[in-house]
């Protein structure tokens, strides 16, 4: 394609270096539907005629079909994705296909494929993490009764609903969607049109472009259009957001799903086991996508190292932007789907739970708040509750095996009501504020979210 200015081939090693084809072919649609778009332009504004452009749009569809069929054949010398693909169209229909780059660059060629790319893998990202949303809800819809001891500094710390932890992740998602969301109103501007720097002097009207292609906007400087992967980075770094809220969710099925924890059990269809100990179940699953956060984590990392001392404009170290992000949207893509299937058949071990969250002791906060409501002020009653707690491990006898003149040692506002602190479900149901545990807000949490994801596609 520069053979005008070179007299020379390039070097087979340097054509090996330079090639991006062997992972860029998978923009062969949007790459194609770009050009069926330009195309439109160009005819548009007389360079092209209507036979010419009909020529361009019917060869770029059969290429479409040969690629996603596995007939073409890729050619390294040429490149990459755009470059194979306009020269099969012109050694298939001729001078037309020579015209087919009229008024257009490689570099916001590329530009504008990418942005197609990611909006269509934005929404796809965002459909997988409603599922994922819609397997927790429905987890959590299974077992409304199931209450879990909450842990602070991994420590037990509170009662909770069983529901109430899952729909902390449900936020988390729900966050990670509409990250991905606002990420995407920066995608959606339309490049093509900016040219190799400094636009054209062949003038196309780029809003006709634009509004074939589906671009709210067109992008407003010819030089930042081309050189721009702003919103690839914030892409990344909304999917690694999403793989670290995974792999919170890992660690804690991990924990739960051991014999020392025993709170779920996780399907065998999604664990495996030991090639030497015959006993082992092991949550791979969690364990991977809790790796793979890393990977996502160093995808993001990679892409910014890259941007961070490149001059205006294009340059050919942008070529590394892609990898990075096809992986980050092939890994997250596969956990978001295995994990949906995962969460759908996990099953709770009600009776175990229970008997976890019934430990006295995770009722101390009650009981300081029982002490504040009998006009003990916090600080003091929260020194009380700690001399209490301080004797019942010395006694080994949790609160509920002791008697109110033992209560009554440490605060004569202690009165015969204190017992009905220590009930458990009373506990829940007690936490009635927004956004907290009571088996009343969980319930209208899960009306309220089951809602909301029915209207999701």
């Amino acid at each position: 394609m520069w053979k005008g200015r070179f007299h020379e081939e390039t070097a087979p090693i340097v054509q090996q270096f330079t090639e991006s084809v062997s992972y860029d072919w998978r923009l062969y649609r949007v790459d194609i539907q770009g050009s069926v778009a330009h195309a439109a332009a160009l005819a548009k504004a007389g360079l092209l005629s209507q036979e010419e452009r009909q020529l361009i749009e019917t060869g770029l569809k059969a290429i479409e079909q040969e690629i996603a069929e596995g007939k073409f054949k890729f050619k390294v010398g040429l490149e990459d994705i755009h470059m194979n693909i306009e020269s099969a169209l012109t050694a298939r229909i001729g001078p037309a296909g020579a015209k087919l780059h009229t008024a257009r660059s490689r570099n916001d060629q590329i530009a504008l494929d990418l942005r197609l790319y990611l909006r269509n893998e934005t929404d796809e990202i965002r459909v997988l993490l409603t599922n994922l949303q819609r397997a927790l809800v429905q987890l959590a819809s299974r077992y409304p009764d199931a209450i879990l001891p909450g842990y602070t500094h991994l420590q037990r710390a509170q009662p909770v609903l069983f529901g109430h932890h899952l729909l902390a992740y449900v936020e988390m998602l729900e966050r990670d969607r509409e990250r991905l969301a606002d990420c995407r109103k920066r995608i959606n501007h339309m490049p093509l049109g900016s040219g190799a720097i400094a636009g054209s002097t062949i003038q196309l009207d780029r809003r006709f472009i634009a509004e074939l292609l589906g671009f709210p906007e067109v992008t407003r400087n010819s030089m930042d259009a081309v050189s721009d992967r702003d919103f690839a980075a914030e892409f990344l770094f909304a999917v690694s957001l999403i793989g670290i809220h995974l792999s919170r969710l890992s660690e804690d099925f991990i924990l739960f799903a051991t014999a020392e924890f025993a709170l779920i059990k996780l399907s065998d269809a999604y664990t495996t086991g030991s090639s030497l100990m015959p006993q082992k179940k092991n949550p791979d699953v969690c364990e991977l996508t809790r790796g793979k956060s890393g990977r996502l984590i160093g995808n993001l990392m990679s892409l910014l190292v890259t941007l961070k001392g490149l001059p205006m404009t294009y340059n050919r170290d942008l070529q590394e932007d892609k990898e990075p992000v096809f992986d980050s949207i092939d890994q997250v893509k596969l956990a978001l789907e295995v994990y949906a299937g995962m969460v759908a058949v996990t099953e709770v071990d009600l009776r175990r739970m229970r008997n976890t969250a019934g430990d006295p002791a995770l009722l101390a906060t009650d009981l300081a708040d029982y002490l504040v409501l009998h006009d003990v002020p916090f600080r003091q009653a929260h020194e009380i509750i700690g001399k209490l707690v301080a004797y019942s491990l010395e006694q080994n006898r949790g609160f509920d095996q002791m008697s109110l003149e033992e209560f009554r040692r440490f605060s004569s506002s202690f009165g015969p009501d204190v017992f009905e602190v220590l009930n458990l479900d009373r506990a829940i149901d007690s936490r009635t504020s927004i956004g907290a545990p009571s088996r009343k807000n969980v319930a209208a949490a899960l009306e309220a979210w089951n809602a909301i994801l029915r209207e999701e596609p």
